[in-house]
């Protein structure tokens, strides 16, 4: 199973992103997509998830601002991002949940400046 996301970069306070993260493989049923994001120093943390029948959930800190979807036919997540803060500066990672097994993305880098 191949777990990729893409969509990360460099952006002003007050922007946006839009990543995306597609799972692919011998992947025959994919239940709990989420992204996680780690900052340098920190742990990682859960920033959105949703489930298969589209329950969604947030952390705090991203709730009004992020806005988790998925496309099932093509095993996709994505993470629309919108009035970013600086501290929303990480590195982003897509887990996949598939067959009650987790796969990691590589991460891909936010940075929002001030």
């Amino acid at each position: 199973v191949q777990v990729v996301e893409s969509g990360g970069g460099l952006v002003q306070t007050g922007g946006s992103l839009r990543l995306s993260c597609a799972a692919s493989g011998s992947i025959f049923s994919v239940n709990y997509m989420a992204w996680y994001r780690q900052a340098p120093g920190k742990q990682r943390e859960l920033v959105a998830g949703i489930t298969g029948g589209g329950s969604t959930n947030y952390a705090d800190s991203v709730k009004g601002r992020f806005t988790i979807s998925r496309d099932n036919a093509k095993n996709t997540v994505y993470l629309e991002m919108n009035s970013l803060k600086p501290e929303d500066t990480a590195v982003y990672y897509c887990k996949v949940i598939a067959t009650a097994l987790g796969y990691w993305g590589q991460g891909t880098q936010v940075t929002v400046s001030s």
